[in-house]
């Protein structure tokens, strides 16, 4: 089968397009002949060694995927061979075929498409968890985003507005912006451009805001951290602006704020029952049409690569994504 392999760390152009072994799967695996993988950032990182998960070279980097499966392992007992899935397998996901744990993978509705299941779970998964189980997201308070044009940025946007919540929306061009507008954005912070601390204050008219989701870290955290208001919730999710941020932890003391982290892959392995609940809730967010992925570009698996770079130079405003033609049913 083919598959794209990371054989040493590093940059995307070091990857390579080739024949590898189908993979054999254990009792409690199933195989699953892939429609659709995502890009997610976490990919950029595990080949260059830069994740939280490190998996044993040669690998395939892709943590997110629809399919068919294939086969089932013999312990495996909810999940049958022809059965529409989409499944979180950590990597291994850009290649035609991926084994997972079952315990990893879900039915998908007959009416949803592959590209829409495979572009769901990292993304919304982590945004829902961030602003419902960690910040308790209420209706009417102030939600601000950063790096709102991203996978999880865009899909906190979206679920932001179908909360209650009043979205201010903050990324680092106009073109960026206008996709977050149309996904739920009342209010818009360019911070390339703008004073992101006093824009915060003007927008909230001086008192700041509930809660902040942040996915970009580096040089926009403090002055974020800055505009929280009194009992306000700072997510911490990622760093994709590269720097992790050092905060002056006196402002949470004197903001009665809390800083938060958010791991949305051990969350749903530490609390599944949990996990698959909010999955189930997002299905049927997106089953009734209240939320929906803005999908950037669609790249054939050869083109795995550029996917990883584009992503990498911060051009994918919302999800890149995976289409393996061949397996598409």
């Amino acid at each position: 089968m083919k598959a794209i392999i990371c054989q040493e760390h590093g940059l995307p152009d070091s990857l390579r397009y080739m024949d590898v072994p189908e993979p054999e799967i254990g009792e409690h695996e199933v195989l699953i002949q892939v429609a659709a993988s995502a890009v997610n950032f976490p990919d950029v990182l595990i080949i260059q060694n830069k994740y939280q998960f490190k998996p044993e070279l040669p690998f395939s980097p892709g943590g997110e995927v629809s399919g068919i499966v294939e086969k089932v392992g013999s312990a495996v007992k909810h999940l049958q061979a022809g059965q529409r899935v989409l499944a979180l397998c950590g990597w291994g996901g850009f290649a035609e075929k991926v084994k997972v744990e079952a315990d990893r993978v879900f039915p998908i509705p007959p009416q949803m498409d592959f590209i829409t299941a495979a572009s769901t779970l990292y993304t919304f998964g982590t945004a829902y968890h961030a602003l419902k189980d960690r910040a308790n997201l209420q209706a009417g308070e102030t939600l601000l985003v950063l790096g709102a044009s991203g996978g999880v940025g865009l899909a906190a946007v979206a679920l932001g507005k179908v909360m209650g919540a009043k979205v201010i929306a903050a990324a680092s061009t106009a073109e960026k912006l206008q996709v977050c507008a149309s996904h739920g954005a009342s209010e818009l912070i360019n911070y390339e451009k703008e004073d992101l601390k006093e824009r915060i204050k003007s927008l909230t008219d001086g008192r700041g805001v509930d809660v902040v989701l942040d996915v970009v870290g580096d040089k926009y955290a403090e002055p974020a951290l800055r505009g929280m208001a009194w009992k306000g919730r700072y997510l911490v999710v990622g760093f994709a602006g590269g720097e992790i941020p050092k905060l002056p932890f006196n402002l949470a003391l004197l903001k009665g704020c809390a800083v938060m982290g958010v791991f949305w892959g051990r969350f749903s392995k530490e609390e599944p029952k949990q996990s698959q609940q909010n999955i189930m809730e997002l299905v049927g967010l997106i089953q009734s049409g209240k939320i929906s992925q803005h999908i950037y570009k669609t790249y054939t698996l050869e083109e795995a690569p550029q996917a990883l770079q584009d992503m990498l130079d911060r051009k994918v405003i919302g999800k890149g994504m995976i289409k393996i033609d061949g397996n598409w049913k």
